[in-house]
């Protein structure tokens, strides 16, 4: 049994020894009003104001639970990911034949496409940051949660947008600066609104390290070489940004209705990942035995943390207690606990479906965590 270690202490700033990944399972009356809004029932300004206060509730319950880091949920948004690609300019929301596979399901099938050069300026994000920002005061902090530029630079690869890219974009390095000057405009503007914390979540590093999603890439490229491109488009959308501000990542495995998409330990781009990335921390899966073990975090660099997503978000039965902290302990011979936090392994909505558990299951989740955390570090 892991010995309580109360002189590590708990963090005052991002990321919390208990902390979370960002989305949460949108009620019953907001799901009602997005499908009245879909079907010309619902104006938008109706639309956003149901969203508004759904999201005023979301923000109490955070505070009740104790999170440090509050979202709004991503109630705003139908994906994790797309949402934020079709607010750039020149990016257009498109209809395909298939959704992206999952273990046992498909999801709906949409992309973003390019219907130009890419840009930044006037993102719909920014605004809906300075709703959640309101909020925000000496006990909490308001986090804006994006999907990474390597999520986006790998959605215009697709084979059904693989072609338009090419026309917009024939060399691969313009296409990487512009992903990457758009996402520093935006990070600008959210950081002029008050933002000192973006996440960018990140399913790209999950593919890579799974040898089924690997094949379907059809390409010679190596894991290396699009690790290398991967991480080179991140790199570029942070540089430069403001020292308080704070820049992690979220490593998926994919979580949609409460299934996964990809498998395998980060091994193969823990090199990569965990030693070039310039990001102050990384949330990362470690739910099931699909993630791995815990070596290859001694490849993360001394200056970042590690928030060990050793809870799942997908399922509403609770972790035992004893074997969290059994585990924090293994991964605390790789990286040493006073850099180490926990978490879920994802939020509980990547899309607006969410995960299959009753939202009371997805606040007991979040207490748990918290009791781990002080138990483990102190209060």
């Amino acid at each position: 049994m892991m010995t309580v270690i109360n002189k590590v202490g708990a963090r005052k700033e991002t990321p919390f020894r208990f902390d979370n990944v960002g989305s949460f399972l949108r009620p019953k009356t907001l799901k009602v009003a997005r499908k009245a809004y879909q079907e010309g029932r619902l104006t938008k300004e109706e639309l956003t104001l149901i969203e508004d206060e759904a999201i005023r509730d979301l923000v109490q319950k955070q505070r009740e639970i104790g999170l440090k880091a509050i979202t709004d949920g991503e109630f705003r948004r139908s994906w994790w990911h797309l949402d934020f690609m079709w607010g750039l300019n020149g990016v257009e929301k498109v209809d395909i034949d298939r959704g992206y596979q999952f273990n046992d399901e498909e999801t709906r099938a949409e992309s973003a496409r390019l219907t130009g050069k890419i840009s930044g300026e006037s993102h719909p994000f920014v605004e809906h940051f300075k709703f959640i920002q309101q909020f925000a005061d000496e006990e909490v902090i308001a986090r804006q949660t994006l999907p990474a530029p390597a999520q986006f630079l790998l959605e215009l690869q697709r084979p059904e947008n693989i072609e338009t890219t090419q026309k917009v974009y024939p060399d691969m390095e313009e296409l990487i600066e512009d992903i990457a000057s758009a996402y520093h405009t935006v990070i600008s503007e959210l950081y002029e609104a008050g933002c000192r914390n973006v996440q960018l979540d990140d399913c790209t590093w999950g593919i890579l390290v799974d040898e089924n999603f690997w094949k379907t890439l059809n390409d010679d490229a190596s894991v290396e070489s699009y690790g290398r491109a991967f991480v080179e488009v991140n790199n570029k959308a942070i540089e430069g940004h403001p020292e308080d501000l704070a820049i992690t990542t979220h490593v998926c495995r994919g979580n949609y209705h409460s299934t996964w998409a990809s498998s395998g330990a980060y091994d193969t781009v823990a090199e990569i990942l965990f030693g070039d990335e310039k990001v102050d921390a990384y949330y990362l899966e470690f739910d099931t035995e699909r993630s791995g073990g815990f070596e290859s975090l001694v490849n993360v660099s001394e200056d970042k943390l590690v928030v060990l997503g050793l809870f799942s978000s997908k399922v509403g039965t609770l972790e035992d207690k004893e074997e969290i902290k059994a585990r924090i302990e293994e991964a605390s011979k790789y990286v040493p606990l006073e850099r180490l936090c926990v978490s879920p392994q994802c939020g509980f909505a990547s899309t607006e479906e969410g995960n299959i558990l009753t939202e009371e299951e997805q606040w007991e989740k979040l207490r748990l965590v918290r009791e781990v955390a002080e138990e483990v570090w102190g209060k």
